[in-house]
């Protein structure tokens, strides 16, 4: 499947209430390089693995609003850990992509070395993760999205998609000015405070 027609999909069924937290690397350059969204995406440079914890806090503050959270493949290997904080968490409003190429894409798509046996579907269930999907094709995607996205409940979705052919850039912010964006967004969005001043 190839990312970038992946997310133009998913940016077409992307709700004004949801909110959406990026990995580091291709998932956050595509999804700006899609929706060049500011206020309700915030994009976790460096994150290290922790997108899904940044987005599980979210969810959590904000258990009326759906969250969805992208990791890469190369992030998830750093900290498969996560899962378990998840699955304790068991938040309904959390979603879950990890963007599955087999390949850091932060550092020049150097290959992950177990990529071949690496089941991260198998992972997630054993961590006792009852909601996990996996597509490797955009139509399969597109006929299950509402059972696997928008039905309630926690769910890790593994999206087997193809090496970029090109290099891309997430949103030229830094964080505070990110930070910023996305909090006002959702005291617009909320009506709850986030900044003090």
């Amino acid at each position: 499947m190839e990312l970038r027609t992946c997310f133009e999909f998913m940016a077409s069924e992307w709700t004004d209430d949801t909110l959406l937290v990026t990995s580091a690397g291709h998932s956050s350059g595509t999804w700006w390089d899609v929706t060049r969204n500011t206020d309700r995406a915030f994009y976790l440079t460096a994150s290290m693995s922790l997108s899904s914890m940044f987005a599980a806090g979210i969810a959590v503050g904000f258990p009326d609003r759906p969250v969805w959270a992208f990791s890469g493949d190369g992030a998830f290997v750093m900290n498969p850990g996560m899962l378990f904080v998840e699955r304790r968490l068991n938040l309904p409003n959390l979603k879950h992509f990890m963007i599955s190429n087999r390949c850091y894409g932060s550092t020049e798509e150097v290959d992950i070395p177990f990529a071949r046996h690496a089941d991260y579907a198998a992972i997630a269930r054993g961590v006792g993760i009852a909601r996990v999907f996996t597509f490797d094709n955009l139509d399969a995607f597109r006929q299950q999205f509402g059972e696997a996205v928008l039905t309630p409940g926690h769910t890790f979705i593994v999206l087997e998609v193809e090496r970029l052919a090109r290099e891309v850039r997430t949103a030229a912010f830094d964080g505070p000015e990110l930070k910023f964006r996305f909090g006002r967004a959702i005291e617009k969005l909320t009506g709850r405070k986030i900044f003090t001043a």
